[in-house]
């Protein structure tokens, strides 16, 4: 007999998968962290060469990824995939710091950043200040928790209008520095700095948090309609247009700012609406930019309970975190225990470009451990009937985006030895917890 209680139904189409492909990636980054890229960078060549090779080497993984997702479509697949193909151990290790440092951290500086753009248009003293800023990420968090608590498809619906806001939004920005050519010429430049691949190097760190989201996705293939058609069209979909659309804006960003303007505009979104169109552009871009991380958090909120689902199949956490309601698809108890963990982050953790450098060394290999697992599975199922998407030039491109993100993590621990020590540690920690959790757990059966 089928177990409804525990049981995910697919609801998702192709649409609404590609969607949140997007919303995982294009969160408030972008909107940020270009000024962290062009400092690293140095120079506009190296700016430049840094994104793309960023976009690459994304397009590099959503091709592996899509491949994984679509061998083995499951509720929490993140998990489930390295469970299987590595150990539950480890599988578990890698999600307990994902779900928890990287995902809870992550999701508290982008509320904590979303509310620096909103901040100024609440009129309330309350709200104003640091403390403030936190009420409001606080509040932000509470609103998409509510959201989604009502169901998968009601969360689904409020994704969709927030993430064509957020291309129409992006496109627009993309068109600044052709409308308004007379500002980009005004622009005061300086001399070029030299050209450095250290740089480069410093720079990818940034450059991929921004690009990085679109592998969770792989936790919501049991929600996907027809998945081995679906999955990977809406991840390879996802990461194209989410690539043409960080290139196109950085495009404008230097157009409009030039590379020096870039590099001291932290809030460079709005600084770049206020250059052409003035205090009313700022506004109107920072009220932009508030829906694009509603949209961000909104995602993260739909998928990662899923991994909850498939670590309580493992008995590496109660089996309550595994309930689904089978009227709105929502995990509520798992839904609830997020949600109270990124409000902690909120008040513990405020600085974005603290948590960047916080989660970016384990974040990195977590993603080269996942990637690695196409080849256990191609081995594994080398004899099975298989009929879905399968990587194109296997195996160098699942090689070169493993290698590249291995080059990112060793450039973070070069640059914050103390934070991938740190974060190593909480990854290590994950094993006793693991071994701790499956021994009470399995008792109850």
């Amino acid at each position: 007999m089928k177990d409804k209680i525990n049981d995910i139904e697919p609801k998702l189409g192709l649409f609404d998968t590609t969607m949140i492909v997007v919303s995982l990636v294009i969160g408030i980054g972008i909107f940020r962290t270009p000024s962290l890229v062009a400092n690293a960078a140095g120079s506009e060549s190296a700016f430049f060469l840094a994104w793309v090779i960023g976009g690459v080497i994304a397009l590099f993984g959503g091709l592996t990824y899509a491949e994984i997702g679509c061998r083995k479509p499951m509720a929490g697949g993140y998990y489930k995939i390295v469970s299987e193909s590595f150990h539950p151990a480890l599988a578990f290790m890698l999600n307990w710091i994902g779900i928890i440092l990287v995902q809870g951290a992550g999701m508290a500086a982008v509320a904590i950043l979303g509310s620096e753009y909103i901040q100024p248009f609440v009129p309330m003293t309350f709200f104003q200040g640091e403390t403030g800023l936190q009420w409001l990420a606080g509040m932000i968090i509470v609103l998409l928790f509510l959201i989604n608590f009502a169901g998968l498809k009601m969360g689904a619906r409020v994704l969709n209008a927030i993430t064509v806001i957020k291309i129409v939004m992006i496109l627009l920005f993309s068109g600044l520095g052709l409308l308004a050519p007379e500002v980009a010429e005004a622009t005061v430049r300086t001399e070029p700095s030299a050209f450095s691949f250290a740089g480069i190097g410093i720079a990818l760190i940034s450059v991929f948090y921004t690009c990085g989201g679109y592998q969770s996705i792989m936790n919501m293939g049991g929600d996907v309609i027809n998945p081995r058609k679906n999955f990977p069209r809406a991840v390879i979909g996802g990461v194209a247009i989410i690539f043409f659309l960080y290139l196109s804006i950085n495009l404008g960003y230097v157009a409009v700012l030039g590379f020096e303007g870039v590099k001291s505009a932290d809030l460079i979104a709005a600084d770049m609406a206020e250059v052409v169109f003035g205090e009313v552009g700022r506004r109107i871009v920072s009220v932009t930019i508030f829906i694009s991380v509603l949209g961000f958090i909104n995602a993260t909120l739909m998928q990662l309970p899923r991994a909850y689902h498939a670590m309580a199949q493992d008995d590496a956490v109660p089996g309550l975190f595994m309930k689904v309601n089978p009227k709105t698809q929502v995990q509520e108890f798992a839904l609830s225990i997020f949600t109270g963990l990124v409000l902690f982050f909120i008040i513990t953790q405020g600085k974005f470009d603290q948590i960047i450098n916080l989660v970016m060394f384990n974040d990195t290999l977590i993603l080269a451990t996942a990637a690695a697992a196409i080849f256990v599975l191609r081995k594994k199922m080398k004899d099975e009937p298989y009929s879905g998407f399968k990587v194109p030039l296997y195996p160098v491109i699942p090689v070169v985006f493993i290698l590249f993100l291995l080059i990112v993590s060793f450039n973070a621990l070069l640059e914050n030895p103390m934070a991938a020590l740190v974060s190593t540690l909480f990854l290590l920690a994950g094993f006793p917890i693991f071994l701790f959790l499956r021994k009470i757990n399995s008792k109850k059966h």
